[in-house]
C-alpha cells in the first residue's frame, strides 16, 4: 500500500508551476470473508459490498460441506476446511490488483476459528473475528459434525484455556497484526469465556479492539443486530485501511522532504 509521490510541472500561460502529485498505490487491500458452520457466502455479501466502498477487493466463498457441496457435510473435516480457506486466500492474494501485504480476514464462528489458524500459514494484516468458535485439538481429520455431537464440547468452551491448550489460541498468541473481536451478549453456542480466552491470547497483536452486541444471540437473528455488526466491522476496517494509507502517505511526504533537504 505504498503511496506514490511524483513531482511535475503544470503549464500556465508562459510559465510552469511546480507541483507534487500524491496518490495511493496501484494495488489495493484484500478482504477475505469466512462464513460459519451451516452458513454460506451470501451471508457476507452485504459486508463485502461495504468493504468494496472503502477501496478493497473482497472475496467470499463456500467452505466444503456447504451450499452446493452440502452432500459432503457429514464427512468434511477441519483439515479440509482449513485447506479450503488457504486456497481462497491464495486466490485473493494472486489477484493482480491486490496488495498481498494488506489482506484482512473476517471470520464468523467456525469461520473465525479457521481464520485464527490461517494466521500461522499465511500473512494476515488484519483479523476480524465474530463469536470465534473453539474445538479440542484431537480429531483434526475427523468429520467436523462429530465435534458438534461431542457432549463435552460446551464444557470445553466454558473452560479457561491458555494458548498451550489449543491450536487456535496458540495461533492467536503468535499473531502480530490488528484484531477485532466481536461477541453477542446472549450467545449460547460460543459463550463469553471463549472470547475472553481469545482476547487473552492476542497478547502480541499490534492492536486489539473488542466489541459486544448487546441483546444479540449467536446468529444475530434480529436485523438490528446484523446491522450493528456490519457497522462495527466497517468502522474498524475503515480505521485500519484508511489509517494505513495515511501512514504511507506521510512516509512518502517525509521521504520527499528529506531528499529536498539534501
Amino acid at each position: 500500500m505504498e503511496a506514490r509521490l511524483s513531482t511535475l510541472e503544470i503549464p500556465v500561460d508562459d510559465e510552469r508551476l511546480s507541483a507534487t502529485l500524491l496518490a495511493p498505490a496501484e494495488s489495493m487491500p484484500g478482504v477475505l470473508f469466512v462464513h460459519g458452520w451451516g452458513g454460506r457466502q451470501q451471508h457476507n455479501l452485504v459486508r463485502a459490498r461495504e468493504a468494496v466502498g472503502l477501496g478493497c477487493i473482497c472475496l467470499t466463498f463456500d467452505l466444503r460441506g456447504h451450499a452446493r457441496d452440502a452432500a459432503q457435510r457429514d464427512h468434511v473435516s477441519r483439515a479440509q476446511n482449513l485447506d479450503d480457506l488457504v486456497a481462497a486466500y491464495d486466490h485473493l492474494a494472486a489477484v493482480p490488483a491486490v496488495d498481498p501485504d494488506a489482506i484482512a480476514v473476517v471470520g464468523i464462528s467456525y469461520g473465525g476459528y479457521l481464520a485464527a489458524l490461517l494466521t500461522r500459514l499465511r500473512r494476515v494484516r488484519w483479523l476480524a473475528l465474530r463469536s470465534p468458535a473453539i474445538y479440542p485439538d484431537p480429531g483434526w481429520d475427523a468429520p467436523k459434525t462429530a465435534l458438534n455431537a461431542d457432549p463435552g464440547l460446551m464444557a470445553y468452551r466454558e473452560s479457561v484455556l491458555a494458548p498451550t491448550d489449543n491450536l487456535a489460541l496458540r495461533a492467536a498468541a503468535a499473531y502480530t497484526g490488528d484484531v477485532l473481536l466481536v461477541e453477542a451478549e446472549h450467545d449460547t453456542i460460543v459463550p463469553h469465556r471463549v472470547t475472553r480466552n481469545f482476547e487473552a491470547a492476542f497478547g502480541s497483536a499490534r492492536s486489539l479492539t473488542s466489541r459486544m452486541i448487546r441483546g444479540a444471540d449467536h446468529a444475530l437473528t434480529e436485523k438490528r443486530h446484523q446491522q450493528q455488526y456490519t457497522g462495527c466491522l466497517i468502522d474498524w476496517l475503515t480505521e485500519m485501511v484508511v489509517g494505513t494509507r495515511e501512514h504511507f502517505a506521510r512516509e512518502a511526504v517525509a521521504r520527499q522532504k528529506s531528499l529536498g533537504a539534501r
